[in-house]
């Protein structure tokens, strides 16, 4: 049986559609507004040369940034040092277990007494081999003496004399293992290649030690007294910076912070660009020569690892105005 349909029915699904139509239609018109851009953060810095190079910098100790590890695996004993603290050269950073070599020390110790004990003794019996031969090379008439006889006190100077060799040669390698031992417990104590601050500690007491690849280093530390920067230039760019520039480091977030630099060197090899910007149109594939600038760490409120821009003057590019 078929229901004839209401004439409300038949007008609410066409004023459903316009409406929804005019929903649409007024949240694209409403949304098509510009809106005003953000104002930076802080104004971005400006280059004081007339032709300049610039490029992202990371600051860096002056010696490098030294990753620390150890010549050999073991549990860390003690950990003399502490981050941000300044060591001098030859210091002590940590320790690793020595119980075993210890042990191995003491015994080396004892082989050389014993070596060194030895040796009067068998000295002293070559002595006598020697008397008893000579009482037989005294004699006016060798007939007086079996032939048995002088070849068996001859027999006894060689081998006593053989014995004072073997103990000699004894001590010399007792005092060679005891040098070896001690080296091997004095490579269980690293130490501070340089004189610098610790800016990074992995180690804690406890923990173990491996050298294999691939592992964290176990202290980072450099001479932060004076910083570098390392700055990336585009190898288009490098015929343009001529050695000894000028140059200025600007500080990120704050551009009044900033202070000029002296060149330090310019590194004789261009390697591929590691350090990336994030921009969408930034070249992936460009090689960069890398340039190193020096200021005193007073002159800037940085830290090692930081991220800074730098200005070079540079030679023009050609056709620019000089």
């Amino acid at each position: 049986m078929t229901f004839p349909r209401r004439p409300l029915t038949r007008l609410l699904v066409p004023a459903l559609a316009v409406f929804g139509l005019g929903v649409m239609a007024y949240t694209v018109i409403a949304g098509d507004k510009n809106y005003p851009a953000a104002p930076p953060l802080s104004a971005p810095a400006r280059s004081p040369f007339v032709h300049t190079v610039a490029g992202a910098a990371l600051v860096e100790a002056s010696t490098e940034n030294l990753a620390i590890g150890s010549a050999v695996p073991g549990t860390i004993a003690m950990v003399h040092v502490k981050v941000g603290q300044q060591v001098e050269a030859g210091a002590p950073l940590f320790t690793l277990d020595e119980r075993s070599i210890r042990a191995e020390q003491a015994s080396r110790e004892a082989a050389l007494a014993v070596a060194e004990k030895r040796l009067p003794e068998v000295r002293a019996q070559a002595e006598e081999a020697a008397f008893q031969r000579s009482l037989v090379d005294g004699l006016d008439d060798h007939r007086a003496v079996s032939r048995e006889e002088i070849h068996r006190r001859s027999t006894a100077l060689a081998t006593a004399r053989a014995r004072v060799a073997s103990s000699e040669a004894a001590v010399v390698q007792a005092r060679a293992e005891l040098a070896a031992a001690r080296t091997e417990l004095d490579r269980h104590t690293v130490r501070a290649p340089v004189a610098g601050e610790v800016l990074q500690s992995n180690v804690r007491p406890g923990e173990y030690l491996s050298t294999a690849g691939n592992q964290r280093p176990a202290l980072v530390m450099g001479d932060t007294r004076v910083l570098h920067v390392r700055v990336d230039v585009d190898e288009n760019d490098a015929w343009r910076i001529r050695p000894g520039a000028r140059a200025v480091v600007s500080l990120r977030g704050n551009a009044s912070l900033k202070t000029e630099a002296r060149w330090v060197r310019a590194e004789p090899l261009v390697i591929p660009k590691k350090s990336l910007t994030g921009d969408s149109v930034e070249r992936v594939d460009t090689r960069v020569l890398q340039l190193l600038f020096a200021f005193e760490r007073k002159q800037l409120p940085v830290y090692v690892g930081q991220q800074v821009d730098v200005f070079i003057d540079a030679a023009p590019l050609p056709g620019a105005a000089s």
